[in-house]
């Protein structure tokens, strides 16, 4: 067919429609390809099997707190390293990288605000600087939200994330639990109500202490909530774990949560229980 010739001519280089880098995000629970625009529209809540991606601070403010009401508290803390820790880092230069990384003083902001016109004290973790470890500064932030909450008599919601206790700041880290634990112990006693949201992940230290001592503990769908970690734990009773060991939804079987919330429910369920149990 003479009339048919076929092109052998190559598509140039500079002819191709380059796609931009992170455009695209992989769903680590059902394999989707999501477009990061509309992942972000939907709280980074895959829309196909609702997993739940990690996020910074940031959106839990955006997403729980009414326009115009947040207030920063206790804003000028910010870590020092009293043991004058040194390993491959040196724990001061690991402090300036994170602050430099997450422009966040340390691994937790507290805020006055409102949630639908209901006022709250809240507590934010930042699983970005170091882990959201749990070191001095978490502990007395903590604890001062605490003091706030129960000074003003409002109701106190701390968003958990963490890997546990920061090791660089050795005993002075596990201090807290005892510390945070006490305070929360006389808010109870006085009338006050405390709600912890836990997130992926929370373990070590912050769930041995105030990331389990709510009057209402909440869960994000999938999070990975314990003590130890599941490889940990495996290798220590030398046996296999149930399926699904240490997420929220194995907790809430066991009666370790009282319920789990996804995040676009997260703000009107948190209204309700402020107004039912205030």
């Amino acid at each position: 067919m003479s009339w048919y010739k076929r092109k052998d001519d190559k598509i140039k280089e500079r002819d191709k429609k380059s796609i931009p880098d992170g455009l695209w995000e992989k769903c680590p629970s059902c394999s989707e390809i999501l477009y990061r625009p509309e992942l972000e529209k939907n709280h980074s809540v895959c829309r196909h099997c609702n997993h739940h991606f990690r996020v910074s601070s940031v959106l839990y403010l955006d997403i729980l707190l009414d326009s115009g009401s947040m207030t920063e508290l206790f804003a000028d803390i910010e870590s020092t390293d009293p043991l004058n820790f040194k390993a491959k880092k040196k724990y001061k230069d690991q402090i300036k990288t994170a602050q430099e990384k997450t422009n966040h003083k340390d691994a937790i902001n507290c805020y006055s605000g409102s949630i639908n016109d209901n006022g709250v004290v809240l507590a934010i973790m930042n699983f970005g600087f170091i882990g959201g470890s749990m070191g001095s500064v978490v502990g007395e932030k903590v604890s001062r939200s605490i003091e706030y909450a129960r000074e003003h008599k409002l109701p106190l919601i701390i968003v958990c994330a963490s890997g546990g206790a920061r090791m660089q700041e050795g005993a002075l880290s596990l201090m807290q639990l005892a510390k945070t634990s006490t305070k929360l112990a006389r808010f109870s006693d006085e009338g006050g109500l405390y709600i912890p949201i836990l997130t992926d992940p929370t373990t070590g230290g912050v769930t041995a202490s105030y990331g389990m001592l709510g009057d209402i503990i909440l869960a994000e769908p999938g999070a990975l909530i314990g003590f130890a970690g599941p490889r940990v734990i495996k290798q220590t009773i030398g046996q296999d774990l149930p399926e699904g060991f240490q997420r929220a939804e194995f907790l809430l079987k066991k009666g370790f949560v009282d319920h789990i919330v996804s995040r676009d429910e997260m703000k009107s369920i948190l209204t309700d229980l402020i107004r039912m149990l205030t």
